[in-house]
């Protein structure tokens, strides 16, 4: 459902979407900086050059660049120096949402986490055998 926001660019008034973040000028202003950095990227001398290279020649600044490849509009596989940045921790990527780094400290984390959840279900279960035991009193 549309709610009215201001863009974050221009800060005008506009109807915000589910997938409209800017105002319509705004959204032809990015169209256009996006035609002159793939017109720029087309070049064969200029398809190895990387996101500072693009913006000093085009005037598109990093941040749109980035966010072009980070909606895959540029293929880092057509272009092998693009990259876009870590959502965890900043650092450039190329494929999907977080760097290797990132990715292995979660998945060293959650094996913790599982490992921690297994011996707490094991210590649960020896205490539950501990108190099933039943002692029968002989009367002498």
């Amino acid at each position: 459902m549309a709610e009215v926001a201001n863009c974050p660019r221009c800060n005008a008034i506009f109807m915000k979407g589910p997938s409209v973040y800017v105002c319509p000028d705004c959204k032809k202003q990015e169209e256009k900086d996006f035609q002159t950095v793939y017109a720029f990227m087309r070049k064969k001398q200029n398809r190895t050059a990387n996101v500072q290279e693009i913006e000093y020649h085009t005037g598109v600044e990093e941040k749109l660049i980035r966010k072009f490849v980070a909606q895959k509009r540029l293929h880092p596989a057509q272009f092998p120096n693009l990259m876009y940045s870590c959502e965890r921790c900043g650092g450039d990527i190329q494929d999907g949402r977080l760097c290797s780094s990132c990715t292995e400290e979660i998945h060293s984390g959650l094996n913790k986490m599982k490992r921690n959840e297994e011996l707490e279900k094991h210590k649960r279960e020896a205490e539950r055998a501990k108190n099933k035991t039943y002692y029968s009193l002989e009367d002498d």
